[in-house]
């Protein structure tokens, strides 16, 4: 069975944005989220992986029989546009993307430009809806 390629490492938060983010709006907003998802886990930010900054976890397993762990929410500043971890499988929740504002959407994360193209306040009910849904349906380190 494949390894997990993303785990939590002891690499430093505010050292990979410093270094990794190369725009200042990207490296605003990554502190911005930090904040943000700091507060709406209540946990400190940890690096997952090379470039995936999470708070919290938990731990997974397929029917396939693959496991591993994972953050509960999250968020990596890649070039293009911030991919945050946010996206659960709860049908309750597919209202709140008409309100979010301007993305585009996959099955594991939404995809954003900058901050200011969303709605703070829906994002923050997507990512305690995910957690919700996380606690309820794995094992979690919450």
């Amino acid at each position: 069975m494949a390894k997990n390629k993303t785990n939590e490492t002891e690499a430093n938060v505010i050292d990979f944005i410093n270094s990794y983010v190369d725009n200042d709006q990207k490296k605003e907003d990554s502190f911005r989220l930090i904040e943000l998802m700091r507060e709406w886990s209540g946990f400190e930010p940890k690096m997952w992986g090379s470039t995936i900054i999470g708070f919290g976890s938990y731990h997974y397993k397929y029917a396939s029989g693959h496991e591993g762990d994972a953050p509960l929410i999250g968020f990596s500043p890649r070039k293009a546009a911030f991919s945050l971890y946010v996206h659960c499988q709860e049908q309750d929740s597919e209202h709140l993307f008409n309100e979010l504002g301007k993305f585009k959407i996959s099955k594991a994360c939404i995809y954003v430009k900058k901050l200011s193209d969303i709605n703070i306040p829906i994002l923050e009910k997507l990512c305690k809806t995910t957690i919700e849904y996380v606690k309820k349906n794995n094992d979690c380190a919450c």
